[in-house]
């Protein structure tokens, strides 16, 4: 039956891996395993060439093909949005000029949400975003933020609705306080730091337009379990969520980045 299972009622033939990510692959969930944990258990995650390395795999397209779709197993189906207090900002990802300020480049706009708890960090959530108005920005959070949750932010503009959608609004003027952003919202802006060492250092750099929030996927994912001391339920997470979420085909995949060029 070559590895199918058949149903006595029906006749009907399936696989164990129809309805997962693992639908159609020709390597053994052995490797596949193999890979997941090899995955979780670098702090800073891994690249397709260092992951072909690993498992030996002969074909890069592989590699970079199953950590595509591991990074849209990292997103749990129906996840709960932030609550309490939670800083929003943006920050650029990319580009030449990496120090401009202000919110024109051509550069990756990435919207960052982050819990406060006490004077640590909470959840994250972040996304990339076409452009910093408030028809972008209000539904980040309205995606990401519970209803009625106190929002830190500063004054842009883009902001200014939220306290229309049931959220606390409580912004701050760095111009008027000469507050600098770092001390202002400590946490979003350590995420972002973080984040950008984190493309420069893993993947140097390289992460296509395209593909940016599934990356952005991954980095949620590590820095929301980054205090578990038993490296082994960040597997066990990513193996429970890889049969909770839709399968990916290579085509699909590719495809996209067809689409978004």
């Amino acid at each position: 039956m070559r590895g199918l299972i058949r149903c006595r009622s029906c006749a009907r033939q399936t696989s164990i891996t129809a309805g997962t990510i693992f639908e159609g692959t020709r390597k053994p969930l052995r490797v596949w395993f193999q890979a997941m944990w090899y995955v979780t258990q670098q702090k800073h995650g891994v690249s397709a060439l260092g992951l072909q390395r690993v498992l030996g795999l002969r074909s890069y397209q592989t590699a970079w093909t199953w950590l595509h779709k591991l990074r849209r197993a990292m997103v749990r189906p129906g996840r709960d949005r932030l609550t309490g207090e939670v800083e929003v900002d943006e920050c650029f990802l990319g580009g030449r000029d990496s120090d401009i300020d202000g919110r024109e480049s051509d550069r990756s706009l990435i919207a960052i949400a982050a819990e406060v708890r006490g004077r640590g960090t909470g959840r994250i959530r972040m996304a990339a975003l076409p452009d910093a108005s408030a028809s972008s920005l209000v539904p980040f959070i309205q995606r990401t933020v519970t209803d009625g949750a106190v929002l830190r932010t500063d004054a842009w503009s883009g902001y200014g609705p939220i306290a229309r959608h049931g959220y606390q609004h409580r912004a701050v003027s760095l111009r008027a306080t000469r507050a600098l952003p770092h001390v202002a919202m400590p946490r979003v802006h350590r995420v972002a730091s973080l984040l950008k060492r984190w493309w420069l250092g893993t993947h140097h750099g390289a992460i296509a337009p395209w593909y940016l929030d599934y990356y952005l996927d991954e980095f949620t994912f590590r820095f929301n379990r980054r205090a578990s001391r038993a490296r082994g339920l960040l597997f066990y997470r990513l193996l429970e969520q890889t049969v909770a979420v839709d399968p990916v085909p290579f085509r699909e995949i590719q495809n996209q980045a067809v689409h978004n060029m």
